[in-house]
C-alpha cells in the first residue's frame, strides 16, 4: 500500500513510477486503486498494462473486497494499491473507509509516501505518530518527497531511522520541468492526453533512480497472508444474450473494470462506441454511457448531428439507457460554456452549464423512491459524485426525478436519477459490486428490448 499524510503528497506520481519501473524489470504488477477515484486508476493500469481494480469499503462490502482482491492477483504478481487522502483519514470517527482499514483488511504492509518541504526533524515525530495510532497497521517503509538536497535527505533518513525504527527506502528530490514533463497525474486523464506513455517513463526513472525497489519487493513478499492469494480473474458463465453497447472514449471514460465483468457476467456483450469517431449508432439492445469530460469535446459532439438523432430517435423507440455523470449531461438539451451554447442529445429536458469550483464532490447515499426502469421503490444505493456542472435550466417534472439524496448534492433541490423512458441518467455513479442488482437489471431490460425489435 502506498500511502500518504494527505491528498497533493505525489503518491501518485510514485506509485505509478513504481510500478513502472518493476514492469521494466520483468516483475507482474497487479495494479489496485482505494477508493473511487477513476483518474488515478488509468495512470496505474497504463503503468502496468493491466487493468486497475478500485477496492472501496464505503461502496463495497468488505467480504466482497476481499475476494475481489484475490480474485485479481496470480501468482507471483506483486499487487500495489495506491491510498487515497490521509492514511487514517476517513469518513467517521473510527476512520472506517480509511487507507489503514484497507491495510489491515487485506494485511498489506504501508510504505509512507512523505511530503518533506521545509521539515527535518518533525517528519521523524509525524511518522512516530503514525506507528502509535493504530499498531495494527504495518508500516514497514517510507520515501521522502520534495527532499531540498543530500544534507535535507541525511538529516531526515537518520532522525525517522533512528526514531521510529522504520526503513527509508528513498528520497525523491523536488522534480523540475526537464525531470518530468507533466506532473498533473491525478488530475489529467490518460486518455486525453497523447504524452501520458512518456509521463510513466519518466515517473519510472525517476522510481528506478530514487527509490530502492529490491527492498520495496522484500517487502511485498514477508508476509501474503491472505488465505487463497494468487485467484484467478472472475469469468463469466452466461452465455452473451444481449449487446449493451458502452460508450468510451476521450470524451466518456470514467467506468469501473467491475461494471463490466458485472454486464458480462449477467449475459452481455459489450460494444464500445464512439461519437467522436462515428456518426452512426450500431443496432444494440441497451446503452450504458459512463463519466468523462464531454464538455472538452462539446464542439466536437455537438457536430455530430447524426449520432445524436439517432440516439435520441432510438431513446423515444424505448432503448434502455444507463448514464453517469458525463453521459447524463450529453442526453440533456445543451451544455453552455461561457457564451457558447453546444446542442446535445436532447432526450432529457435538461441544460447545463459550469462552475469553477465542483458542485458536486464525495461519496453519495440514495434512496429509490420514483419510478425507474432498473431500480424497485425502496432501494438503497451508495455512490459517489465528482462535478463541476450544475443545471441552468430544468423542462422537465419533479417525477422524472427517481432518487432522493440522504448525502450528496445530485442534479437539483437534493434529487438525482432523470428519467425518461427507459433512461436512467444519475450524478451517482456506482460500483457493480456493491450494487449487485445493476448489471441484471441493465440485461433484463436489453432483453425485453431485443425482443420488441423481433
Amino acid at each position: 500500500m502506498i500511502a500518504a499524510l494527505r491528498g497533493g503528497s505525489g503518491k501518485t506520481i510514485l506509485s505509478v513510477g513504481i510500478i513502472a519501473a518493476l514492469c521494466r524489470r520483468g516483475r507482474t504488477i497487479a495494479p489496485f486503486k482505494k477508493g473511487p477515484d477513476y483518474i488515478d486508476a488509468g495512470w496505474l493500469a497504463l503503468a502496468a498494462s493491466r487493468p486497475c481494480f478500485n477496492l472501496d469499503t464505503f461502496l463495497v462490502e468488505e467480504s466482497i473486497i476481499h475476494q475481489s482482491f484475490l480474485s485479481r492477483t496470480r501468482p507471483g504478481d506483486i499487487a500495489v494499491i495506491e491510498g487515497n487522502r490521509g492514511l487514517f483519514d476517513g469518513i467517521d470517527l473510527g476512520g472506517s473507509t480509511s487507507t489503514a482499514e484497507l491495510a489491515k483488511l487485506l494485511d498489506a504492509p504501508v510504505i509512507l509516501c512523505l511530503d518533506c518541504t521545509k521539515t527535518t526533524r518533525t517528519m521523524a515525530a509525524v511518522v512516530s505518530g503514525c506507528c502509535r495510532f493504530d499498531a495494527d497497521v504495518r508500516i514497514e517503509g517510507v520515501i521522502l518527497n520534495r527532499v531540498a538536497g543530500r544534507r535535507h535527505e541525511s538529516i531526515l533518513t537518520r532522525t525517522i531511522e533512528h526514531h521510529c525504527g522504520v526503513p527509508v527506502l528513498g528520497a525523491v528530490p523536488k522534480l523540475s520541468r526537464q525531470d518530468f514533463p507533466e506532473r498533473h497525474m491525478g488530475l489529467v486523464p490518460t486518455a486525453e492526453h497523447r504524452w501520458a506513455v512518456e509521463s510513466v517513463a519518466a515517473a519510472a526513472d525517476v522510481a528506478e533512480r530514487h527509490v530502492d525497489l529490491d527492498r520495496m519487493c522484500d517487502i511485498a513478499g514477508s508476509r501474503a497472508s491472505l488465505n487463497g492469494i494468487g485467484g484467478t480473474a472472475v469469468k463469466s458463465s452466461a452465455r452473451a444474450r444481449v449487446t449493451v453497447g458502452v460508450i468510451r472514449d476521450s470524451a466518456f471514460q470514467f467506468y469501473y473494470p467491475d461494471n463490466f465483468s458485472a454486464l458480462e457476467a449477467a449475459g452481455a456483450r459489450l460494444e464500445f462506441i464512439s461519437p467522436l469517431e462515428t456518426d452512426s449508432l450500431p443496432d444494440v439492445d441497451a446503452l450504458y454511457i459512463g463519466g468523462g469530460f464531454p464538455e472538452t469535446h462539446a464542439e466536437q459532439l455537438a457536430d455530430n448531428r447524426n449520432f445524436r438523432r439517432a440516439l435520441k430517435s432510438r431513446v423515444e423507440d424505448g432503448l434502455p439507457v444507463y448514464a453517469e455523470c458525463g453521459g447524463l449531461m450529453y442526453l440533456g438539451e445543451a451544455l453552455v460554456l461561457g457564451d457558447s451554447r453546444y446542442p446535445m442529445v436532447g432526450a432529457l429536458p435538461v441544460v447545463f452549464g459550469f462552475s469553477r469550483r465542483p458542485q458536486g464532490h464525495g461519496y453519495t447515499v440514495v434512496d429509490v423512491d420514483g419510478e425507474n426502469p432498473y431500480y424497485p421503490v425502496g432501494t438503497g444505493l451508495r455512490g459517489h459524485e465528482f462535478h463541476y456542472s450544475r443545471v441552468l435550466e430544468w423542462h422537465g417534472e419533479d417525477r422524472q426525478l427517481a432518487f432522493r439524496m440522504k448525502r450528496g448534492a445530485g442534479v437539483m433541490n437534493g434529487r438525482d436519477g432523470v428519467c425518461h423512458k427507459n433512461v436512467l441518467a444519475t450524478y451517482t455513479h456506482i460500483h457493480a459490486l456493491g450494487t449487485s442488482a445493476w448489471a441484471g437489471s441493465l440485461v433484463a431490460r436489453a432483453a425485453d428490448y431485443q425482443a420488441i425489435k423481433k
